[in-house]
């Protein structure tokens, strides 16, 4: 471990880290990069900036043992895997990168959401079993009398329910925080049973953990469809695998997972008409730059005494 002071970042699956490596020079620090989490939790006594990424947890062992650290910065929007209340108690500063990605992972959620109502996995299932037409359903919706629920209308949410509008479906929206008026609001219980289309864009906490349970599955309209660019733990996946595998639900969108990368036994890797892409939502050919952008400039906003923006503790 080196005696310097140290920019520590967390496993990460970045192409180069070019610009983290001028940003600890800048100011003198180390750079060294975590290859797993308990090369991290060993690294925290001399790290002076954590950077986080999804593959590595700074929880209350790591603020712990952290000596002189004056900053943990998340790359990107969530912040599961960091103990907030542990930052707090600790008086570390915690900061995101919420906008570097809101238009991609916003897309990918309605293209998930269109493909599935069409059932576009059914008719690619279809064809690969060496059927025609009939194997998929004759009862497709038409988009302009969809009934879709955005749960969640943060960024990426406002996103999603103002394309579903503009294709003519019947939007209601849900956010227990959030004010808006450019769709009509709904009970989070009332979109899980009317809708048609249900789109996660909730943070993953204590309230929304299994929101999607097998109690709420049973309680949806049958055929209805699940997209989920979030966070995994918001779904019950062997419920949802049930569903889909009984035909209750029409589909799920899938971007994330409970664990990640996808294990091999999944129920969801061979539930039928879904969609499952590698939390690569937020990816595009400018997100990646924006992303450690947005981590760096942040990480240069602590190191030169600055309050950052966009903190969470």
């Amino acid at each position: 471990m080196p005696d310097t002071a140290t920019l520590l970042i967390t496993p990460h699956q970045f192409p180069d880290l070019e610009r983290e490596k001028r940003l600890a020079d800048e100011f003198g620090l180390e750079l060294v990069v975590a290859g797993d989490q308990q090369e991290l939790t060993a690294a925290m006594p001399h790290a002076r900036i954590v950077m986080v990424t999804p593959y590595g947890r700074v929880g209350a062992a790591e603020f712990a043992a952290m000596e002189g650290c004056i900053g943990v910065v998340r790359y990107g929007i969530g912040y599961d895997n960091i103990d907030v209340s542990a930052a707090k108690e600790a008086g570390v500063p915690v900061s995101i990168v919420p906008d570097a990605s809101t238009e991609e992972v916003a897309s990918h959620a309605f293209a998930l959401g269109l493909a599935l109502t069409r059932r576009i996995p059914a008719g690619q299932a279809a064809i690969s079993a060496g059927k025609w037409a009939g194997a998929v359903p004759a009862d497709l919706p038409v988009l302009s009398k969809l009934q879709v629920g955005v749960v969640g209308m943060g960024r990426i949410g406002r996103h999603v329910a103002r394309w579903w509008s503009a294709v003519g479906a019947d939007v209601k929206a849900y956010d227990p925080i959030a004010q808006f008026d450019d769709v009509a609001s709904a009970p989070v219980d009332e979109i899980i049973q009317s809708s048609d289309v249900i789109t996660l864009h909730v943070p993953l906490n204590d309230e929304t953990h299994h929101m999607i349970s097998r109690d709420s599955i049973a309680r949806m309209r049958r055929g209805a469809v699940v997209v989920n660019v979030s966070r995994g733990g918001l779904i019950d996946e062997k419920a949802l695998a049930d569903a889909l595998r009984d035909g209750h639900l029409g589909g799920a969108g899938l971007d994330v997972f409970e664990s990640e990368p996808l294990a091999a036994d999944n129920p969801l890797r061979d539930a039928p008409n879904t969609f499952l892409t590698p939390h690569s939502a937020w990816k595009s050919r400018s997100s990646l730059s924006a992303l450690q952008d947005g981590a760096v400039r942040r990480s240069r906003n602590l190191l030169g005494g600055e309050e950052p923006p966009d903190r969470v503790a």
